[in-house]
């Protein structure tokens, strides 16, 4: 039997415990590193590890060995070993190297920010492409750490590693294996994103505008989506809660159907490469006619958290589409300053409460709005075998008069243009 790689191997009722380090350098505010290495804690607490200690390292500069100094290193080490612990995780990267020196010397299992994020999107993900997507990071990722699989022998790496015999060969064993799983799983999603195309096209034929429900991890964009639709979405108090696009339909104010997409959340310090890895995902975002951009307005790093969801939708090329700032969370809000300087923006800006359903109202309203400033009058003669073209104008547009003759229907009407080119062959002057 073939052996797996990465296999989870974890002993029942025990919980890993986890230090974590982060680093400061001279233009870095001390608050600044403090909240990041918070929200490595809640990262943390999400893929299932206790936090059970924590160090901020002041950086003149990185060393390349182990990141850190060889006597601060070694103060970490004790502590770990003091506190009994099974982990340590860093906030910055780590290089290949680096994790292997780190690992020897401590005889702990050490990982990085990015291995963080790589396992909790791995336990979340649900449909098969969010699983495929997950499973192509962690092997890109994991393809040049595999020599850290051979310097521990027979030691076991808790819940991410792989265990076997040491010896070159093995390596290269196991190098052409994850090399033939990483080009397996991009032959599967390029066939997923196949299939998406095509329910795209369906789309387009019984049209709806979209509206991508976009923010920062743990805004409260599901419950957002479950407080306007009634969908039966996962809503945890933790990151990254949700992975897998959950598209529903909600009626606006102007009688229009739009599709709201809830997507993945975005979050500080998300490589590069890993926005690549989940970009079939993340393109619900691209493909939006319109974005909700959610933000915790409760949060005292709101303004930050905002930034951090623009550069990954500028990333996506979605950043211009026309968008609604939903300031949700409010009903927790106690600065009504901070709450007016977070309302600044160049689109449509609306407060709310996904969670008590305050301000849903406004929004739907702004939705409409933007909805509205799509349409285009115009003057449509349906022959009679073509009532589907009235029950589409009726159903996408706003009927300003029609009129009904042997010939067909006449109709007057202000019309999404996204949607002309399906009724451009009877559209008269």
């Amino acid at each position: 039997m073939e052996r797996r790689l990465f296999e989870v191997e974890t002993p029942e009722n025990s919980v890993e415990r986890a230090y974590l380090v982060g680093l400061r350098t001279p233009k870095t505010p001390v608050a600044e590193v403090e909240e990041h290495v918070e929200e490595l804690a809640r990262l943390t607490d999400t893929m299932g590890m206790a936090v059970v200690g924590r160090a901020i390292v002041p950086l003149s500069r990185f060393h390349p060995a182990l990141l850190v100094g060889e006597g601060k290193a070694d103060e970490i080490m004790e502590e770990c070993k003091s506190l009994e612990v099974d982990c340590v995780i860093f906030d910055d990267d780590l290089s290949p190297s680096q994790q292997r020196n780190w690992e020897k010397r401590s005889e702990l299992v050490v990982i990085d920010r990015r291995e963080v994020i790589l396992d909790i999107f791995a336990q979340h993900a649900r449909t098969r492409e969010a699983r495929l997507q997950a499973q192509l990071a962690r092997l890109e990722y994991s393809l040049p750490r595999l020599r850290r699989a051979w310097t521990h022998l027979e030691r076991q790496r808790l819940a991410r590693g792989a265990r076997g015999g040491s010896g070159e060969m093995q390596l290269e064993t196991d190098q052409r294996i994850v090399r033939n799983q990483i080009a397996q799983i991009k032959h599967e999603l390029a066939e997923v994103r196949r299939q998406r195309a095509t329910r795209r096209r369906r789309r387009e034929v019984k049209p709806a505008p979209v509206a991508a429900i976009v923010g920062y991890t743990n805004a409260g964009k599901s419950t957002l989506l479950r407080t306007l639709t009634g969908a039966d979405v996962l809503i945890e108090d933790k990151l990254f809660a949700t992975l897998d696009p959950t598209t529903r339909r909600v009626a606006l104010p102007n009688n229009q159907e739009l599709l709201l997409v809830d997507t993945v959340g975005f979050i500080r310090k998300l490589p590069h490469d890993l926005v690549a890895s989940f970009k079939a995902t993340l393109e619900e975002a691209a493909l939006a006619d319109v974005l909700i951009h959610v933000v915790d307005a409760s949060h005292p790093s709101a303004r930050a958290q905002m930034d951090a969801a623009n550069a990954v939708l500028k990333e996506l090329d979605a950043y211009d589409k026309p968008t609604v700032l939903a300031l949700n969370k409010i009903d927790r809000v106690d600065d009504p300053a901070a709450l007016a300087e977070l309302s600044i923006c160049d689109g449509l800006a609306v407060r709310i409460s996904a969670r008590t359903g305050q301000g849903l109202d406004e929004l739907l309203e702004a939705l409409a709005r933007l909805s509205a400033e799509d349409l285009e009058r115009l003057t449509v003669e349906a022959p009679p075998d073509r009532y589907d073209i009235v029950s589409l104008l009726h159903r996408e547009g706003k009927v300003l008069g029609e009129s009904y003759g042997p010939a067909g229907a006449r109709i007057r009407v202000d019309f999404p243009r996204r949607l002309r080119h399906i009724v451009e062959p009877f559209v008269r002057k």
